[in-house]
């Protein structure tokens, strides 16, 4: 697989990633350990080299598994993992904690749990509305002249809090959610991450599975599925937003692909600083993302598909209002 590099540190990974928090949550029953490693040395024997984990999923059980899986080939993979979230809910920071002292307690158990001595890419998981980011960044930066982290990242932020932080401690990658469906970074944050040279890792690039084709008014889901939950997925969103499938379904017939491989192949032709990390748990769609890759979508695929995609009015919010209350805006 090419590889690409996350902004102007130098920060090289596959040109698509491994988002591994499906093997552990949110999406139905969370695989076995040996299941979960499977799917992650399969992606590493794929070419993917770019493995995206955290605290809070399982909480602590997808980092265990990731570790695991990773730790004979460590020194040929690239592991991102996240900090932030008040996962003992002592805090009081709207579910957030960046506290230094915070910080540094939760690298030093992410260390453990992923079996090596050193993180390569430490995100903020959410922006702390109580603790000043240049204090969160300052943490990190020390972090990095210790020689436990490598680069420092950021998920979810904002305009202002990326500056902020960059300031501090240059950022090298932002993970936010970004796809056909939801569009939003387009209109400051992208631009902003091209000014300062800091790459872009999208996640939820296949809408959360409904890009794929493969759901419906009549899908259900099993009461572990956040989905169950999500604006997006009642029945009637999903009705009324068929219409960006079937668009996607054409252009995918048109390229002898699969829906999910044009979903991916579109944010691979954004910019050749965008690193997509869609998740599965099966070794089929590990097979049919990676082949997304090697499709190409010249300027008149992406004009055919802006012009199709433009009219639609993708309906349902992306989360519940408790949640979306800690986006950072």
């Amino acid at each position: 697989m090419q590889t690409r590099k996350l902004g102007n540190t130098g920060l090289e990974v596959s040109a698509i990633g491994l988002g591994c928090m499906g093997i552990s949550q949110s999406y139905g029953t969370p695989l076995s350990t040996p299941e979960g490693v499977k799917v992650i040395r399969a992606a590493f024997d794929r070419g993917i080299t770019f493995f995206d984990t955290a605290e809070v999923y399982g909480p602590f059980k997808n980092e265990e598994v990731v570790g695991e899986a990773l730790q004979p080939i460590r020194d040929e993979v690239v592991i991102a993992t996240k900090f932030g979230i008040d996962i003992a809910g002592t805090a009081g920071h709207r579910g957030m904690d960046s506290r230094p002292e915070h910080i540094r307690e939760v690298v030093e158990a992410s260390l453990k749990r992923l079996r090596t001595d050193y993180i390569d890419l430490l995100y903020q998981h959410r922006v702390d509305p109580v603790v000043p980011i240049e204090e969160a960044a300052g943490a990190v930066k020390d972090l990095i002249a210790a020689g436990k982290v490598k680069h420092f990242g950021l998920s979810e932020a904002g305009v202002k809090n990326i500056r902020r932080a960059h300031a501090v401690q240059p950022v090298a990658a932002l993970q936010s959610e970004y796809s056909l469906w939801w569009r939003e970074p387009e209109g400051a944050i992208i631009p902003l991450l091209e000014e300062l040279g800091i790459g872009f890792v999208p996640f939820s690039l296949l809408g959360k599975g409904f890009l794929t084709g493969t759901i419906d008014t009549n899908t259900s889901f099993v009461s572990t599925d956040f989905r169950t939950t999500s604006p997006r997925f009642t029945a009637e969103a999903r009705k009324a937003n068929q219409p960006i499938v079937e668009v996607i379904a054409r252009i995918a017939a048109e390229k002898q692909a699969t829906p999910a491989q044009v979903a991916l192949a579109w944010v691979l032709a954004q910019k050749p600083w965008m690193v997509p990390i869609p998740g599965t748990t099966k070794i089929n769609r590990l097979d049919e993302n990676v082949a997304a890759a090697a499709i190409e979508l010249i300027p008149a695929d992406l004009s055919e598909i802006e012009r199709a995609v433009a009219p639609i009015d993708i309906q349902g919010a992306r989360y519940t209002p408790e949640h979306e209350a800690r986006i950072d805006r």
